[in-house]
């Protein structure tokens, strides 16, 4: 492990706290952890590295959350178990892409999704408030493997932060879930592809063991303390949160391209 200290490894350890709380209830928790992650961690130290750790440490989170929403939500395990085996796949491909990635080309990419999601939301203010009556077609659960299954899954190894946010979206789409049933089943999508990029990091060796381990304790309460808000409080909570974090994030990191 690089030489990082105490107070760094202590805000990184509540930017994971935070983080899982925030994937939780909208997804996206990597769009506030992987940049802390890039600013806390030496210079000298490769993108892969920040990618791999914030992997190592979102798993824990996630798995929790998904385990609290799949005790108390309507969740459709199986069509979730679909996607996710397909974004597994997606995930591990997007991984072997990223190991040459720089952390100069990561900032604007994140930027661009940040404002394209915010955007989206904005302009849709009746997205995801309610479910659409009726089961789901086969159609549109084999349109959901292909999208938030393959194409999001190789995005989350590819770059990942926003993952959920767009698991979120694009269940909330195609299968016509409100907001709390998508966050509830892209955790256990994102489970999936957290697996498949972790693995593909680990087999890199490029993830920050240590530090993960430690970071991803705080990560699993936030996760769990996030999944309860988010059934409690509803989809309208979930959409002002979405959008809080979606702005809170571009203004730091055009901060930080541009001013800093």
């Amino acid at each position: 492990m690089p030489d990082i200290s105490l107070t760094v490894v202590a805000l990184l350890c509540l930017a994971a706290l935070a983080a899982g709380w925030i994937d939780a209830v909208v997804g996206g928790g990597g769009l506030l952890l992987l940049p802390v992650l890039l600013l806390g961690l030496p210079g000298s130290t490769p993108a892969a590295a920040a990618l791999g750790t914030n992997k190592a440490v979102a798993i824990v989170g996630t798995t929790g959350a998904a385990v609290t929403y799949v005790r108390r939500a309507p969740v459709d395990v199986r069509t979730a178990v679909r996607i996710g085996l397909a974004a597994l796949a997606g995930s591990c491909a997007g991984a072997f892409f990223a190991a040459g990635m720089s952390t100069d080309v990561l900032k604007p990419v994140i930027m661009a999704v940040l404002l394209a999601v915010g955007a989206f939301v904005i302009l849709r203010p009746s997205f995801g408030t309610a479910p659409a009556p009726g089961p789901v077609s086969r159609r549109r659960v084999l349109a959901a493997i292909g999208l938030a299954g393959l194409g999001i899954g190789f995005y989350d190894g590819f770059i990942g932060p926003g993952t959920g946010t767009f698991l979120v979206l694009a269940l909330t789409a195609v299968l016509h879930l409100d907001l709390v049933t998508a966050s509830a089943t892209a955790k256990i999508v994102n489970c999936c592809t957290n697996a498949g990029a972790l693995a593909t990091f680990a087999w890199q060796g490029v993830i920050l063991w240590q530090l993960a381990a430690i970071m991803a304790v705080f990560n699993l309460a936030g996760g769990m303390l996030g999944a309860h808000t988010a059934m409690k409080k509803g989809s309208g909570f979930v959409r002002v949160v979405l959008l809080t974090v979606v702005f809170a994030l571009v203004a730091n990191l055009a901060y930080q391209q541009w001013l800093a």
